[in-house]
């Protein structure tokens, strides 16, 4: 049986309310009535739901996934600050370490603020905000079973509620379903070419405890302490601690083949403590942890080229992890979920939705910041032994080289730390990184020396170790 969205107005079909889902009904809702398929039951409040797995480890939004997050929901970091989160400075509220082991120095200068709370935090609260606005539809416990329409045009969606099977028919369909998208199969069965798709796997596992924050720290605003692992010296192993709401603290170990580590809660600090630098394992030695220990290998670097696609089907579109998912070390995964749905409603605002075309214009759209965020963590990530099927060539060695000292020149100097946050935080391209505000500090100095060690201050320090 076939159940018809009757509307005067464009309608729309937004598979997943996951982050990446919520954030397109959020830029489609001007343009279109938004129904939003999910298969799983929501939560009523900040807590964990089975479609999200990954939410038990260590989260932040880099500056650009702020911007982009109050561009699509107004006021939406306010509340989640309200709430507990925490907006931090980009250096002066972290403590952190350079894939190249180089501490960089907690400069104040530059205006960058990631957003800092747990998954199920900044999920609700979009959720509530999303999902409070009449335009948009939520149908839960429903699983999408396929696609309707062919080669040429998708028209609606094939769902299961209860064991009975319907259709969805709309004006636009976009597949948020995450890493487990099931899009490239659709799209064959219906005729269209197939989708080119590289992998860059590090062999990355996790391994996430929760703990109680030290009560001495609980009004300093304790930082963030991240040592990143160096791809130069495999197996990377790596770390952070991320003060979050509730007085807890996330801390999340990482570590490549042959490196990785485990639930094994006998073996976590100790983990810790080899990083190449022990502040992590320092720090959470003494602490009361909050249950077990969480762990995941789904970590590989993973891209679908849909933008390259020759015949687009009309009507269809793809966004979030289902077009790419990184490599969680590097946080770039919600901002880029924010960033691709405001690239869609920007290309709706400037052409309308009922332009020919549409859809091919909006996958296209979407892949900017695809591409800017995948270029950084493949740029890293590919480096590590059997993390793909061929190695850098001599131009991505040559850039990696170049990014290794534009990091070095960073952690001393402030106007180039400035040129490479926006970067990092996904605001600016990456030809930021070979402006004058990076190359002349890069060329000819000052030259200030390299921190020694972590730069926690005195008062930082007391709050955590006895």
């Amino acid at each position: 049986m076939a159940e018809a969205i009757v509307t005067q107005r464009p309608t729309a079909v937004v598979i997943g309310a996951g982050a990446s889902g919520l954030f397109a009904a959020a830029a489609l809702a001007d343009f279109a009535d938004v129904t939003v398929v999910e298969r799983d039951r929501l939560p009523d409040g900040p807590e964990p739901r089975r479609g999200v797995p990954q939410a038990r480890h260590a989260h932040l939004v880099w500056s650009g996934g702020v911007k982009a997050f109050d561009a699509l929901v107004p006021g939406l970091t306010g509340d989640i600050v309200a709430r507990g989160g925490r907006l931090v400075h980009i250096m002066g509220d972290m403590v952190s370490r350079a894939p190249n082991e180089v501490w960089f120095r907690r400069f104040t200068s530059t205006h960058h603020r990631n957003l800092v709370c747990s998954r199920d935090l900044l999920d609700f609260v979009l959720r509530q905000r999303v999902l409070a606005d009449e335009r948009i539809t939520l149908r839960a416990e429903t699983t999408v079973l396929g696609l309707e329409g062919d080669a040429t045009a998708v028209t609606g969606v094939r769902v299961g509620t209860d064991g009975e099977e319907s259709t969805l028919r709309a004006d636009l369909i976009v597949d948020a379903s995450g890493r487990g998208s099931r899009a490239p199969q659709w799209l064959t069965g219906l005729g269209a070419p197939s989708v080119t798709e590289r992998e860059v796997n590090a062999g990355v596992a996790y391994a996430t405890r929760l703990y109680r924050a030290p009560e001495a720290t609980r009004d300093l605003g304790f930082p963030l302490v991240n040592v990143q692992a160096n791809p130069a010296r495999p197996p990377g192993r790596g770390g952070i601690v991320l003060p979050i709401e509730g007085d807890r603290w996330i801390v999340t170990l990482a570590g490549t083949r042959g490196g990785e580590p485990t639930d094994d809660p006998d073996a976590f600090v100790d983990f810790a403590l080899n990083l190449g630098d022990p502040v992590i394992g320092e720090l959470v030695k003494n602490l009361e942890p909050l249950g077990d220990i969480s762990t995941t290998r789904a970590t590989a670097n993973r891209r679908r080229y849909y933008e390259q696609v020759k015949r687009w089907p009309d009507g269809f579109l793809v966004l979030g992890d289902a077009v790419a998912g990184y490599n969680p070390v590097y946080g770039h995964g919600l901002t880029v979920a924010a960033q691709c749905a405001l690239a869609v409603r920007d290309t709706l605002r400037a052409a309308g939705p009922g332009h020919p075309g549409i859809a091919r214009r909006l996958q296209r759209a979407a892949a900017r910041p695809v591409a800017a965020a995948w270029d950084l963590a493949v740029g890293q990530d590919a480096l590590y032994p059997g993390a793909g099927d061929t190695r850098p060539n001599g131009a991505e060695r040559l850039l990696a080289r170049f990014v290794d000292k534009a990091v070095e020149t960073g952690a001393r100097n402030p106007r180039a730390m400035e040129a490479l946050l926006d970067v990092m935080s996904l605001e600016r391209p990456a030809t930021r990184l070979f402006s004058r505000d990076m190359l002349v500090p890069m060329l000819i100095g000052p030259r200030r020396p390299h921190l020694e060690g972590p730069p926690l201050t005195d008062a930082e320090r007391r709050g955590v170790v006895p």
